[in-house]
């Protein structure tokens, strides 16, 4: 997409008045039957999502993107779920090295640990089917900035942060911003897909969906696991210990999930009709 700004260093008159938006949804699965497999599961996300993690990850994210940290307000709740909003200012200078060229953001190792007019949020939603013994876990973060920086840059941070079997993602220009000659713009970077901000190894391993709306700059991609491994869905027990028909049964369950989550709609299935369950 081609844009006046991306291409020429333009003087605008005042500050950047266009916003980014970046919604960004990970969804955990996992397969627990019993009481004591969900108290395992309930410990683990307890654990990898509570409200002091979820902060420390907002704030790595508010560094990348080059942004003021003005306040965080953050809770837990009971017994499961957090969350965390940080309201954030004027860009400060963002990490070294990080520009809105469609190439991906820094990994974890290399943030080290700060927007106002601008916010960063995450909630997460537990949720669970007792009659299949599936447990999904919702992460919703959203980072809006004003200025130079795309929220994208934080993506690959981000996606490296979460064990997440499904990733749904959705960008988003708004407003515009007015150079020194009256001229409007309305988006300051080069972008055909959130795909080019994403590292080759990740968009390997994931099925990868883009629906882009070029004209209204709406970016939407949506990824799913390719590979699966029992084990790393299960709480309380191992896939050694199953026959090949409980093996069978539960990864069943545990793949129909994941595709009714990816393609957003109730897929039918004899094995999970009421009289079957």
């Amino acid at each position: 997409m081609a844009n006046d700004m991306s291409k020429k260093n333009v003087q605008l008159h005042g500050f950047n008045n266009l916003t980014k938006s970046l919604s960004f949804n990970i969804y955990d699965v996992a397969y627990a039957q019993t009481e004591s497999q969900l108290n395992e599961y309930m410990d683990y996300i307890d654990e990898a999502y509570n409200a002091e993690r979820l902060t420390k990850i907002l704030k790595d994210v508010a560094n990348i993107i080059g942004a003021n940290i003005l306040n965080i307000a953050q809770t837990d709740y009971d017994p499961l779920g957090a969350s965390v909003t940080i309201l954030i200012s004027e860009e400060m200078p963002a990490l070294e090295g990080v520009t809105n060229a469609e190439s991906p953001g820094p990994n974890p190792e290399a943030v080290v640990a700060h927007m106002d007019k601008s916010h960063l949020t995450v909630h997460t939603y537990p949720e669970n089917d007792p009659r299949l013994g599936i447990s999904t876990f919702r992460a919703d973060i959203d980072v809006s900035t004003c200025g130079k920086i795309s929220p994208l840059k934080a993506l690959n941070f981000l996606i490296h942060s979460f064990e997440s079997d499904i990733v749904i993602m959705d960008y988003r220009i708004r407003g515009f911003t007015r150079d020194t000659t009256g001229k409007k713009h309305y988006i300051d970077h080069e972008i055909s897909s959130i795909q080019n901000f994403l590292e080759t190894e990740t968009k390997q391993r994931f099925q990868c969906v883009d629906v882009n709306i070029y004209e209204e700059k709406l970016f939407h991609t949506k990824m799913m696991l390719k590979s699966f491994e029992l084990d790393d869905y299960l709480f309380g027990l191992d896939a050694d210990s199953l026959n090949l028909n409980e093996r069978l049964n539960i990864e069943s369950r545990l793949k129909h999930e994941m595709q009714e989550i990816f393609y957003g709609r109730n897929i039918e299935d004899a094995m999970f009709s009421p009289g079957n369950r």
